[in-house]
């Protein structure tokens, strides 16, 4: 996948993401499989693009999307 196009989808997800939490609906737990879509994305973005700290902040990030989701379905 180009790089710019993973940039993209990282981007827009997160952006969904975010807004689909805020709207605070029975739904909205869907948001944080947006985030995990945005995490992985950033993740690759991070190491393509050779900053470690990106990559290791989306590690962190992808920990709370799992358990985002965790919760959202127990």
């Amino acid at each position: 996948m180009k790089g710019w196009l993973l940039d993209w989808i990282g981007c827009a997800t997160g952006v969904a993401g975010a807004a689909v939490l805020a709207a605070n609906q029975p739904w909205s737990g869907w948001g944080f499989v947006l985030f995990l879509i945005s995490n992985g994305c950033w993740y690759a973005h991070g190491r393509r693009a050779g900053v470690p700290a990106m990559s290791t902040m989306q590690v962190g990030f992808t920990i709370t999307s799992l358990i985002g989701i965790w919760r959202w379905l127990t």
